[in-house]
């Protein structure tokens, strides 16, 4: 008979433990959905870059940069890969307008393969305190991209297994509205691939 009870008392205990995290995830899940939808506000044809609404005024100019680039009759890539790295610093590091850690920003800039892998560990490290703003009421200090240097493009290889590539290396320094400690400036590595550049690599330069 105390065998029996141990038994149904671990029971109960499991499926306790199974319906409280069944609770945490609802709530979790319940939480990210309350927020406004983002709204994207424009496009860039072929190329699928997209400007939302919650996007700063920085990122809004540097996106227009990058659309008169790629809407040219030639497209030259050294500017195109400049412009594609402030983006990419921009979004990843403008966490102010992002809803949770897991909300991260960039991902459309990421070489495909990686991007999975780009989004754990964004969300394990620079947004792992991020603090949930899906009511809108978060108090949260979080950095804002205020400016970004100009920078100069190297031309150089990147090896992804056994294929090797044309690559881009464009080396940033930037600032925030507040500086929180965050990553001020990154070598970053982009590569073409089916004439659309993706980056592949971010070095920070701290």
């Amino acid at each position: 008979m105390k065998k029996k009870y141990k038994i149904l008392l671990t029971i109960l205990i499991i499926l306790i433990i199974i319906i409280v995290a069944a609770i945490i995830v609802f709530k979790v899940f319940q939480g990210s959905s309350t927020a406004e939808p983002v709204k994207v506000v424009d496009s860039i044809d072929n190329f699928d870059y997209t400007l939302d609404d919650r996007d700063t005024e920085l990122m809004k100019k540097t996106y227009n940069e990058l659309k008169d680039i790629l809407t040219a009759s030639d497209i030259d890539y050294e500017k195109y890969a400049q412009a594609l790295a402030k983006l990419f610093v921009i979004d990843l590091f403008t966490m102010d307008n992002k809803v949770n850690r897991y909300d991260v920003g960039s991902t459309e800039y990421v070489y495909p393969d990686s991007v999975e892998n780009f989004k754990t560990n964004v969300e394990d490290t620079i947004y792992k305190t991020m603090e949930n703003n899906s009511n809108g009421k978060r108090k949260q200090k979080l950095p804002e991209v205020s400016a970004i240097d100009e920078s100069n493009v190297e031309t150089s290889t990147f090896t992804i297994g056994e294929d090797e590539y044309e690559s881009y290396i464009v080396k940033l320094s930037w600032s925030y509205e507040k500086d929180l400690g965050y990553d001020k400036n990154a070598t970053i590595t982009l590569i073409p691939l089916n004439e659309k550049l993706y980056v592949v690599e971010y070095v920070t330069g701290e």
